[in-house]
C-alpha cells in the first residue's frame, strides 16, 4: 500500500471541504437505496447496507429518511431506479482517477463527467484503463491521541488486519473488505475508536504531484464532486503537506 497514508489524507481533505449538507445527504441516501436494492433490506444480513446506514447516522440523516430509502431500494416503496457503474480517466500529471457513479440517467451522468474532465484538463478513459491500479479495502482511521502505536498495531494484527501506518496524527488500518467490520469492532473493543471507517478503493501506487499540477488536479476533483451523479472520486495522487498548506493559505 505504498503512499496510502498520503492518499487518504488528501481524500479526507476533500471530504472536509465537501459539498453542501443537502448534497451530502443525497449521496448518503442514494447509497442506502442501492445497497438495499442489491443485497436486500435486512440490515443485519447486508454488510453494505449496514455501512451505508452507519454513515447516515454519523452525518445525522433523519432516521425516517433512511427507513424510506431502504424501502425504496427494496421495491417496497416507489422510488428512482439508480444504476451503479464506474468511469475512469486521468488527471493533470497523469494521476489515475476512478469514479463511482450512482444515477437514474446513465447518458446524463457520462456527459457531465466527460465535461468535468475536459474543463479540468483531464481525460476520460476507456473501461479498465486505471481500475487495475486500485484494490477494494477497508480503511479504519484512529486518531493517535495518547494511544501507543504498538498496542494499536497488536490489536489490529490480532483481528487479522493487513497493514497499519501512522501519519498526520492518525493510525490507518487497512483490512480485507470481508473483515472490515470485525477489525473495526475489535479495535473499538480494545479502546481504539475510529474517527472514520469505510470500505473504499486504495491505489497500489501513487503519482507525486507538484507545482501547477497540484491546483489543477484538485480543481478537477472539485468539478467531479460537483456532478450530481458522482458518488465517490478515488485517485492515486500524492501531494505534499507543504503544497496543500500553500493552497489553503
Amino acid at each position: 500500500m505504498a503512499g496510502h497514508s498520503k492518499w487518504a489524507n488528501i481524500k479526507r481533505r476533500k471530504g472536509a471541504q465537501d459539498v453542501a449538507r443537502g448534497k451530502l445527504f443525497t449521496k448518503l441516501v442514494k447509497e442506502v437505496m442501492v445497497a438495499s436494492k442489491m443485497g436486500g433490506s435486512d440490515v443485519d444480513a447486508n454488510a453494505r447496507l449496514r455501512l451505508a446506514v452507519d454513515k447516515c447516522r454519523q452525518n445525522s440523516v433523519p432516521k425516517d429518511t433512511v427507513t424510506r430509502a431502504i424501502a425504496k431500494g427494496a421495491g417496497e416503496l416507489q422510488g428512482d431506479d439508480y444504476q451503479e457503474f464506474f468511469l475512469e480517466g486521468y488527471g493533470p500529471g497523469g494521476v489515475a482517477v476512478l469514479i463511482e457513479v450512482l444515477t437514474d440517467n446513465r447518458n446524463r451522468a457520462a456527459a457531465d463527467i466527460r465535461h468535468a474532465f475536459s474543463k479540468g484538463n483531464g481525460s476520460l478513459g476507456t473501461s479498465g484503463c486505471v481500475a487495475y491500479m486500485f484494490a477494494r479495502k477497508g480503511v479504519i482511521v484512529v486518531p493517535i491521541a495518547e494511544h501507543d502505536e504498538d498496542e494499536v498495531m497488536m490489536a489490529a494484527l490480532e483481528a487479522d488486519a493487513e497493514d497499519m501506518s501512522a501519519e498526520g496524527g492518525n493510525f490507518e488500518v487497512v483490512t480485507d473488505p470481508g473483515l472490515f467490520e470485525s477489525v473495526r469492532d475489535a479495535l473499538a473493543q480494545a479502546g481504539f475508536e475510529a474517527e472514520t471507517a469505510d470500505v473504499t478503493f486504495v491505489p497500489d501506487n501513487t503519482v507525486t504531484l507538484a507545482g501547477d499540477d497540484v491546483s489543477g488536479f484538485l480543481r478537477l476533483v472539485d468539478l467531479l464532486d460537483d456532478c450530481d451523479d458522482v458518488q465517490n472520486v478515488h485517485h492515486n495522487a500524492d501531494i505534499s503537506d507543504e503544497d496543500l498548506a500553500a493552497l489553503e493559505a
